[in-house]
């Protein structure tokens, strides 16, 4: 099953989910440092324009700065969901 996207109330943020994604545990990471506790929030808190990333029982939240095009955001985040999946 592929990423889904889907927005949320917030314009700034987007939900991803997909079949296989789950975490033991929420992390909700707004630097780096957070996002190094877990390597799919590392990944995707590394990307230019991701401010933060809410890892949560079976979807991931992503959170971009204003100025950043989604179609630009998703095109990045999307592949590093899958990859993480694909690696297990």
């Amino acid at each position: 099953m592929p990423v889904q996207i889907q927005p949320t109330p917030n314009p700034n943020a987007h939900k991803y989910t997909a079949a296989g994604l789950h975490f033991a545990g929420p992390l909700n990471a707004s630097t780096a440092e957070e996002a190094a506790a877990h390597p799919l929030a590392a990944r995707l808190f590394a990307l230019e324009d991701v401010y933060n990333v809410f890892l949560v029982q079976d979807f991931v939240t992503v959170n971009k700065v204003a100025e950043a095009a989604w179609e630009e955001v998703d095109g990045r985040v999307v592949p590093i969901i899958e990859d993480y999946l694909e690696a297990g």
